[in-house]
């Protein structure tokens, strides 16, 4: 009789997630290479790639300006490195905007090139046409209303989004349509607390926060601002869980000091000869 092998463990899918609502918080972080998505894979639900590597991998001024194909890349990166998580990849400014169709050629694309679980892509109301076609053809999506990234320059720079009451509302037009889009969650970011506190109330589908509502119904968070890569600036929303810019720094000191007093490499950590070995004179 032929042994069959029953995988334990087996990656979370978008519908997986998409049944959440109410439930079990989302645990979500970004993850844009293999060693750091095989470090998180066992304590997240959700790796994110998102299209922050533009600033976090690359120095970036913002996230516009990043291809497909730069995305694609670290999509294939963190599949490579997680074997739990679910795997969602943004759609690039650019890449989807312009008609359904393009919308389903590009997230076409990431899926069929990575293996990824689904893709993101940023907008409400305006994206509803996109979000619902890249549905019907077989591919998931993870909706992103509030503050929009991919569109800081044209909104006067990283504001908090839903202070007025025409603004209120369109953020919840935008959960709606994208809920109605079919959209199996949508991440909630840079809004007034209530606003996402009553979107997560009434929508039917998970909402996941970043400087949203401990109410949403999973959080998530880029790794890197998580983690303390970064001194300059670190927004309200992020808690540090570790302080690892402090400690590559402090490695690469201690690294300076002892390649220059001679301290390193000791002998055992290079290669002597064999016993027995002749060197060519």
């Amino acid at each position: 009789m032929t042994e069959q092998i029953t995988n334990l463990n087996p990656r979370i899918s978008a519908t997986d997630l998409g049944s959440r609502k109410n439930a079990t918080p989302i645990v979500a972080l970004t993850a844009y290479t293999t060693p750091m998505a095989q470090r998180l894979d066992d304590h997240v639900d959700m790796l994110l790639v998102g299209d922050s590597l533009a600033m976090v991998i690359y120095g970036m001024d913002s996230t516009v300006g990043i291809t497909l194909d730069t995305m694609i890349a670290h999509g294939q990166a963190v599949m490579r490195g997680s074997k739990h998580a679910c795997v969602i990849i943004d759609l690039p400014a650019g890449s989807y905007e312009d008609s359904p169709e393009q919308a389903v050629r590009s997230a076409r694309r990431v899926i069929e090139e990575t293996g990824a679980q689904g893709v993101k892509l940023e907008g409400g109301t305006a994206m509803a046409a996109q979000i619902e076609a890249i549905v019907k053809a077989g591919i998931p999506v993870l909706g992103h209303i509030g503050l929009l990234p991919q569109k800081v320059t044209k909104a006067g720079g990283y504001r908090i989004q839903g202070r007025d009451d025409e603004a209120y509302q369109a953020i919840i037009d935008d959960a709606w349509a994208v809920a109605d889009a079919g959209a199996f969650a949508v991440v909630i970011e840079g809004t007034v607390e209530i606003l996402a506190r009553e979107i997560t109330g009434t929508l039917h589908i998970p909402t996941i926060g970043i400087g949203a509502s401990p109410a949403c119904d999973g959080q998530i968070l880029v790794v890197d601002d998580m983690l303390g890569m970064f001194s300059d600036f670190t927004p309200k929303f992020v808690k540090r869980y570790g302080d690892i810019g402090n400690a590559v720094e402090q490695a690469a000191r201690n690294y300076n000091t002892d390649v220059q007093s001679r301290r390193f490499p000791e002998m055992a950590h290079v290669y002597p000869l064999e016993q027995n070995v002749k060197v060519a004179s």
